[in-house]
């Protein structure tokens, strides 16, 4: 039985501990979007965690001009899906994790025992699971034990300026429908 939190909003404490997945499909905005998250639960002092695969990264220099303290941020490169998810549920067990991101893009999968399994210990611990997937909003989420998904839209508002977007496809607690809208200043290479 899950509880409402507050008002809906992009942030670790409205979004609370759950799996969430949080998807982009051609110019969009998952990186900003999750490294909001990021620097959301930083602030109050809860370490973060990124797996990802060892063929991608994020560019460290963009989070850290972000405001992102990358020194306290543990990147974990895995050589495939099934090890990442073997660390993301170790990492969700420990409830040492505010924040734990899986970054694996178009190439992710979750069985349902591990779903199931991630969303146990994101409620037990208060720990939001974010999962970054690379697919339309009119793909399924990644499983029925996702609480909250979001589409990621960017759109250039200035010469320096962009408006990054989610928008709710589902959330169990709230009901889907709600966006978040943040205005951000492009990295140097959008510039």
């Amino acid at each position: 039985n899950l509880a409402t939190p507050g008002p809906p909003s992009w942030t670790s404490r409205a979004l609370g501990g759950c799996l969430a997945e949080l998807s982009s499909a051609g110019a969009a905005a998952p990186l900003t979007l999750a490294f909001s998250l990021v620097l959301d639960v930083q602030r109050h002092g809860e370490p973060v965690a990124w797996i990802t695969q060892t063929n991608s990264i994020f560019f460290p220099p963009d989070a850290a001009d972000g405001g992102v303290d990358i020194t306290a941020l543990p990147v974990i490169r895995v050589p495939s899906v099934t090890q990442g998810i073997r660390a993301a549920d170790q990492l969700a067990r420990s409830g040492a994790f505010g924040l734990v991101v899986l970054d694996f893009g178009e190439r992710f999968d979750l069985p349902i025992a591990v779903e199931i399994r991630l969303a146990e210990q994101a409620l037990r611990h208060g720990t939001l699971i974010l999962c970054l997937t690379t697919k339309t909003d009119r793909q399924p989420s990644l499983g029925s034990f996702v609480t909250v998904r979001g589409q990621s839209r960017r759109t250039r508002c200035d010469k320096n300026r962009f408006s990054c977007q989610v928008c709710i496809l589902k959330d169990k607690r709230r009901g889907p429908g709600w966006k978040n809208e943040e205005l951000c200043r492009g990295p140097d290479g959008l510039r």
